[in-house]
């Protein structure tokens, strides 16, 4: 599945923006500090997106699950 598949439903960012495709997810990802990357609930979310993209089918519901626990996550850590 391509990385432009969107989610059924957008994630809502703190920021009030939102991550609507698997590629803006990754983008998301890629653009936080590599010691963020590395934290165990980020690199799952990273796996989700990749075998998303990968494989297709329930991975995207996967994915977005994995990116909204991983957002969560941080807002308890803040």
């Amino acid at each position: 599945m391509p990385w432009s598949t969107p989610f059924d439903d957008p994630i809502p960012l703190r920021s009030g923006g939102r991550l609507a495709t698997l590629q803006q997810a990754a983008d998301y990802v890629m653009a936080l500090p590599e010691k963020v990357q590395r934290e165990a609930h980020w690199q799952t979310a990273v796996e989700n997106l990749i075998n998303a993209a990968e494989t297709g089918g329930g991975w995207l519901m996967f994915s977005r699950i994995a990116m909204v626990r991983a957002l969560n996550t941080d807002r308890k850590d803040k």
